[in-house]
């Protein structure tokens, strides 16, 4: 194990003392915005975590290492390189083997964190089953890995370009819990609504985090979803965002993308539909789920 992972020393000192680390993921810089706004907001991210008392760890696998904690150049490069792939669990081995550049979904961050010990993860929104998923059987590996995997996911929903009804009920199926931080409804990443009730309301980091404890210390296997909505302020008009959305799908269909290529041509044909607006909002609420993370890891430590 220890010949493939790449710990920071920072990040390997502040988990050997049993402090908070807050896990982050590589595919929003590779594959989620345009340079220089993802190095950019990546920087922030990590600031945010750092001024709540946490310590972040950025995840990303760079010339076959499984690193978990990456520098301002590593970040910086995987900005701006061209080619890196897109690496969930189904990728990992390959993408070590032939020592090559993988960015991380949230699949593949949080296996990467479980093997580091980390357990908080802050992310933008997770993956799930896409729409039409009845025909084409596309369903993000992100749900498998949180049934399995003992990390606790902060994000702003599922991404809007799903069909977040199933989503939740694939997620009842493999028995993740789905929480809903001061809300009783699944955000939908853009928009603070989708029209889905959550499993349960939770109203401070501390009950979340004793929520987690309790979890794990049961042998009950796998992570919980903590969604997290986008701030009032930031959301995005709920009908203009599924048209948007809508249009966008309709493209991708007629161009026959699909599987792990969908989501990103989508977030980025809804950015250039929205004229930019998308961007905004995805960045605002990555900075939320960033400082609510760092302060359920700050809970989780304490106990």
């Amino acid at each position: 194990m220890k010949e493939y992972l790449n710990i920071n020393p920072e990040v390997h000192e502040t988990l050997k003392k049993g402090k908070a680390v807050v896990a982050l993921e590589s595919t929003i810089i590779s594959h989620g915005m345009p340079y220089p706004k993802n190095v950019e907001t990546a920087l922030n991210v990590e600031k945010i975590i750092r001024d709540e008392g946490a310590v972040p760890a950025t995840i990303a696998i760079l010339k076959g290492e499984l690193k978990v904690g990456l520098t301002g150049e590593e970040i910086e490069y995987l900005g701006r390189v061209k080619n890196v792939i897109k690496t969930s669990r189904r990728d990992i081995p390959f993408i070590v083997a032939k020592k090559a550049d993988g960015a991380t979904t949230v699949a593949s961050t949080m296996i990467i964190a479980s093997l580091a010990g980390i357990k908080i993860f802050a992310t933008g929104g997770i993956g799930g089953v896409h729409r039409r998923a009845s025909e084409t059987f596309d369903i993000s590996a992100d749900l498998e890995e949180l049934a399995k995997t003992d990390v606790a996911v902060i994000c702003a929903g599922a991404k809007s370009i799903l069909d977040i009804g199933l989503t939740l009920e694939y997620l009842e199926t493999r028995g993740v819990p789905v929480v809903g931080y001061r809300t009783e409804e699944m955000p939908a990443f853009y928009t603070r609504k989708s029209g889905c009730k959550v499993d349960y309301r939770v109203d401070s980091p501390e009950e979340i985090a004793l929520a987690l404890k309790t979890k794990w210390d049961l042998g009950l296997k796998g992570g919980m979803v903590i969604a997290n909505p986008i701030e009032e302020e930031y959301q995005m008009d709920y009908d203009t965002i599924n048209a948007a959305i809508d249009k966008a799908i309709k493209e991708a269909e007629e161009k026959g993308i699909k599987g792990k290529d969908s989501t990103p041509f989508l977030l980025a044909r809804v950015k250039e539909i929205t004229g930019g607006d998308s961007l905004e909002a995805n960045i605002r609420l990555v900075y939320n789920n960033a400082s609510l993370a760092a302060k359920i890891a700050l809970e989780l430590q304490k106990l």
